[in-house]
């Protein structure tokens, strides 16, 4: 069998590596760098706290990769499971935690429930105003900018085939298999995996299906290096738009949330941070971590993301074409399920099944 992934983050990436583990003579091919879309312009949180319950089987599985991603990438891409707190600042937030906390338990999600006492005491400087949160201690976060390359590395170790700064100039489907045109020469294979992100629905809609799906870039932004003393990373349980945080291992805070994400045109697909956004966001940063206001912002970025109307990505078998997959419009949280995705796609390709239910995911949702 011989498949091409068209898509370079980190999606693309471990789909690449773990079919080329089970033997698919792959080609990967990414019109930039790689990891130089979306995934490099993530938070790098590893959270399944508030995750659409059809997604938690599979953010277990994804999570299980993590925890062994230096074993089998030969390096490490900064996962640590320090947690993920998500602060509670009125009762509509300790009503969603809990009514989220009891859907959640039989799929191997188990969040303490924490008191303000509890709270202070185990998380001190945190949300001094917060009435409630949540834990989940096996959570954490890893380093957007280390995980595709060290992926498209393995993947390459493995067999595959890197293609790198290579926009597609055409693509179509034979009767034997399919033709992808890009200015680096034509490669040709009997299985595609779309794994574009936000253009994503580019490909798909060559083939004929339709998706709902919107470009947008989150407002990301983080301080000057202090002394560490922030573990977890940081969220709220809120309806309204809430901040996150978290703080890295030489000390830089990175924050994003709080305000409205920017829109992309999808080409040239480059999303501009907006700062007069920056002030509001600082405060809400602020409620979450009082003691970082006298810290300097060193830097903002942004990012292009692709956003489906139901909030839910598309993963799974195409409708309208054998041997079509698609794996894209992950809607700004799909940096957890990166590894699991991978894992699952090369599982559907080379058997024809995934133990991990991906109905809820499927294109076809779109096809009435």
């Amino acid at each position: 069998m011989d498949a091409i992934v068209l898509g370079g983050g980190l999606m693309g990436t471990a789909s690449a590596f773990f079919l080329a583990r089970r033997g698919v003579r792959v080609t990967l091919i990414e019109r930039r760098r790689i990891g130089a879309g979306a995934t490099v312009a993530s938070f790098g949180n590893i959270r399944r706290s508030g995750r659409h319950l059809a997604q938690l089987p599979l953010a277990a599985r994804s999570l299980a990769i993590w925890n062994e991603a230096q074993t089998l990438l030969g390096r490490d891409v900064e996962f640590r499971a320090t947690g993920h707190l998500r602060l509670i600042f009125d009762t509509d937030g300790l009503d969603d935690m809990r009514r989220y906390a009891r859907a959640a338990r039989g799929n191997d999600l188990t969040l303490e429930e924490l008191g303000p006492d509890d709270l202070r005491r185990r998380f001190p400087g945190l949300g001094p105003d917060a009435i409630a949160a949540s834990f989940s201690p096996r959570d954490g976060s890893a380093n957007p900018r280390l995980v595709a390359p060290a992926f498209a590395d393995a993947a390459a170790r493995a067999g595959a085939c890197i293609v790198d700064e290579a926009p597609v100039l055409d693509m179509r489907q034979s009767e034997a298999d399919f033709e992808v045109k890009t200015a680096k020469g034509v490669h040709r294979a009997a299985t595609l995996l779309n794994c574009a992100g936000a253009w994503g629905r580019e490909v798909a809609a060559r083939f004929g299906e339709e998706v709902p799906l919107g470009t947008w870039g989150p407002q990301m932004a983080v301080t000057e290096p202090v002394p560490h003393r922030i573990a977890p990373v940081v969220g709220v349980w809120s309806r309204a738009h809430g901040a996150y945080l978290r703080q890295v291992e030489r000390g830089n805070v990175v924050f994003g949330g709080a305000v409205p994400r920017v829109p992309v045109a999808p080409d040239p697909g480059f999303a501009h941070a907006d700062p007069f956004s920056l002030p509001t966001q600082v405060a809400s940063v602020l409620k979450l971590v009082p003691a970082l206001g006298e810290v300097a912002v060193i830097r903002q970025w942004s990012g292009c993301e692709g956003y489906v109307a139901d909030n839910l990505p598309v993963m799974g078998a195409s409708g309208t074409t054998p041997g079509l997959f698609h794996a894209f419009g992950f809607c700004g949280h799909g940096f957890q399920l990166g590894p699991g995705v991978g894992d699952a796609m090369a599982e559907l390709i080379a058997t024809g099944g995934c133990a991990t239910p991906l109905a809820d995911f499927s294109i076809t949702r779109f096809a009435a």
